[in-house]
């Protein structure tokens, strides 16, 4: 007899250096638990097969078909016969499966009426989907070559076929023998959920979760072991957060009370608009969190142009009135410069102490990038230093040793997702307790999203416009299929600009010479041209359809004296067009810019898209936002751009980046290079899971909040949401 598998035993031991090799190389599997836990993708039932129609070109697959016919041919280049196969999933859809050579025998075994499960990578030749030489295992009683497959057939007895997340080297019929081999001698370890929480939210045991979500009796027994498997990610994951959170109460941070009387109160008289009602309501609990013993985590989320920096502002004026230092972090030097000279307009003499016409409850707006000349950086970092800055504005350079706080009290990270966590982390390190952290973000992004429905962060949200803001319209321009849409998007833009307004019009490249972190690599896995570049684009503009306008050039590679130039002259309105990179994804605020034109809109992602075209329609007049591309109509690069069009819904498109992302790793996994460890839990679908796991989660930290009676609960949580994973969640 076999002796007992467990988690750690090396697979090698259960299943051949030979395949334990291969399950290593290719899937980064070596243990029985690193098997038993890679589950399947999906299940191919008999009688409801793969839609061979659905299929893309390039992408790796295994359909599980029926053979209709088969024919042999010469081949015309070489000696020898081609075998074509064509086989049907019976919803009307063929592929063709070629094979090179003579090869007789799988004439015969690949006779009509077999069905059986075809893996390779989908090609097309002369309008036909093609599989190159698959591989298959075919499945039914009787025929030549039965004797081949047997062992491969017993993996696939029941009704529904496992199909595993598969490489070319080891294909799904390969993993379903391995399974059942471990499966046999596997002793799963101790179920890590109290029998409590299982009797109270009716979970099936861990051992029968994970044979059945291998090799399923029924429809129902694979929903309640995959309803299982999720819980327990979910579980995990919710106990992480609720006992950092614990902890985290316990975390001593200065109040940052509000001072009536102060510098808030004279910048509130001063504006010159009302706040909405969401401004005003978001304010108060941000207040209610500064003056707290314990440090703030607020996600402060809404559309773009609903007045976030304003909120955060005055959160950074009540942060001065206690005593302390407020610093924004801003992804680009031009966001830093464009929130400096907004701040110091909208201070005015607020933001001027020191001089002669400061105001009585004055402090100092200091800006530090990286490319502050050797003096006034000394300047500004002594202000820093000092305590004499109240608020500082800046790039990564606030990250850089040598850049010191009197007394950092609250840190403002504005676009979250441009930055990496350790980055944010590295800011926060610079005060001597830790201090209070507001992120903003305009279009909740996979991870903020993922944060936000596990609970991790306090958060507010801004849903209406202020006022005098005007709505965008969106539309796609199919430049392939119909080139006079792009005559008449160019005309249009003309249109605006005679009407006295400005346009941007933006590309996905910089263009020719050295790289920068914006520039995507020029050629895609497709073999596409490469995509249009600013300053390829720019010349030929000014030469043709926008000959006459006054046109300039913004992107990463210029100096920064020469980007804050353009945007001062853009400003100004010195400049009818400004044809840039994603530089000006965030915070840009021409309020004169009515229209955008995004080229090769389909090489930018979803929530890049809403955050350009966040740049347009800032002023009393409507913004148009135009998304030129040669993707096809019902393409998934043609049906993105079409539901970016059709919603200015920044939580609806959030939505589908996260479903067209497939979610990423909440957990950092992504980040760090490492497998994903939340291998079934979807966040959009399995929220109400998550809501229950983390009630549960609640209420036993609250009993035992090191989970001290419940060490196999603890050791699994551990393994699942290992140490590094858990500061990624913490510093989020």
């Amino acid at each position: 007899m076999s002796e007992p598998a467990t988690v750690d035993t090396p697979l090698k031991k259960l299943v051949g250096d030979k395949t334990a090799k291969a399950l290593g190389a290719h899937l980064d599997l070596h243990t029985a638990g690193d098997l038993v836990y890679h589950f399947p993708r999906r299940y191919d039932e008999r009688g409801e097969h793969t839609d061979i129609r659905s299929l893309d070109v390039g992408e790796q697959v295994t359909v599980l078909a029926q053979v209709q016919r088969t024919a042999v041919r010469p081949m015309r280049q070489r000696r020898g016969n081609l075998l074509e196969v064509t086989v049907g999933d019976g919803s009307g859809g063929l592929l063709t499966l070629t094979f090179f050579g003579n090869q007789a025998w799988r004439e015969r075994e690949l006779r009509p009426g077999r069905w059986g499960l075809f893996a390779g990578k989908v090609t097309e030749f002369r309008g036909k989907r093609q599989l190159n030489g698959p591989e298959y295992v075919l499945l039914g009683e009787g025929g030549d070559g039965e004797a081949a497959v047997s062992d491969e057939i017993e993996e696939f007895a029941g009704a529904l076929i496992p199909v595993y997340p598969a490489a070319a080297a080891v294909p799904t019929w390969v993993i379903a023998r391995c399974v059942r081999v471990v499966l046999d001698t596997f002793t799963p370890p101790e179920d890590p959920v109290p029998a409590t929480v299982r009797a109270s939210r009716n979970l099936v045991g861990l051992g029968a979760a994970l044979r059945e979500i291998h090799r399923p009796s029924s429809k129902e027994d694979l929903y309640r072991a995959r309803h299982r498997l999720k819980w327990d990610e979910a579980f995990a994951v919710q106990l992480t957060l609720v006992q950092r959170k614990h902890r985290a109460a316990d975390w001593p941070a200065r109040p940052r009370p509000a001072r009536p009387g102060g510098l808030l109160d004279a910048f509130d008289a001063r504006l010159p608009y009302e706040l909405t009602a969401g401004q005003r309501d978001v304010g108060v609990e941000i207040a209610a969190d500064l003056a707290a013993p314990h440090p703030m985590h607020r996600l402060l989320q809404g559309e773009v142009g609903s007045g976030k920096t304003v909120v955060a502002l005055r959160a950074m004026l009540q942060v001065v009135d206690a005593g302390g230092q407020a610093a924004l972090l801003a992804p680009t030097e031009v966001l830093a410069a464009q929130h400096h000279r907004g701040m110091l307009d909208l201070l005015g003499p607020l933001g001027r102490a020191g001089e002669l016409d400061s105001a009585e409850h004055a402090t100092r707006v200091k800006l530090v990038t990286g490319s502050l000349g050797a003096a006034a950086r000394r300047r500004a970092l002594g202000e820093v230093a000092s305590g004499a800055a109240g608020l500082v504005l800046g790039t990564h350079a606030l990250l850089y040793e040598g850049v010191d706080f009197a007394d950092l009290g609250l840190v403002v990270v504005d676009e979250q997702h441009r930055f990496g966590v350790e980055q944010r982390d590295a800011l926060r390190a610079k005060a001597e307790q830790p201090p209070h952290v507001l992120v903003m973000t305009a279009t909740p992004i996979p991870r903020t999203v993922a944060m936000t429905v596990y609970g991790d962060l306090e958060v507010s949200t801004l849903s209406q416009l202020p006022r005098g803001r005007s709505p965008i319209a969106s539309h796609v321009v199919p430049a392939a299929e119909k080139p006079a849409f792009l005559d008449r998007a160019w005309r249009r833009l003309r249109e605006e600009v005679a009407a006295g307004h400005q346009a941007y019009v933006v590309c996905p490249r910089i263009g020719d010479g050295p790289g920068s972190e914006e520039e995507p690599p020029p050629v895609d896995d497709n073999g596409r041209r490469p995509p249009l570049a600013v300053t390829e684009v720019a010349p030929l503009l000014a030469e043709g359809p926008l000959h006459g306008l006054r046109i300039g050039v913004l992107h990463g590679r210029l100096p920064a004296d020469e980007k804050d130039a353009v945007m001062r002259s853009f400003a100004a309105g010195d400049l009818d067009v400004l044809v840039a990179t994603t530089v000006v994804e965030v915070g840009v605020d021409v309020p004169n810019a009515t229209v955008m034109i995004v080229l090769d809109a389909d090489r930018f992602g979803v929530s890049q898209l809403h955050q350009l075209r966040g740049r347009v329609g800032r002023g009393a007049a409507a913004g148009l936002c135009l998304l030129v591309s040669e993707a096809v109509e019902g393409s998934p690069a043609r049906e993105r751009l079409d539901a970016v069009a059709s919603t200015g819904d920044g939580f609806k498109l959030a939505e589908l980046d996260l479903e067209q992302r497939r979610e990423g790793d909440v957990l950092g996994a992504t980040q760090s290079g490492r497998r994903s460890h939340l291998r079934l839990l979807s966040l959009l679908r399995d929220a109400d899971l998550i809501r229950d796991a983390r009630a549960e989660a609640i209420a036993l930290v609250e009993k035992d909040p090191e989970l001290t009676r419940h060490p196999a609960l603890a050791a699994s949580v551990t393994a699942l949401v290992d140490e590094d994973r858990a500061e990624y969640l913490e510093k989020g």
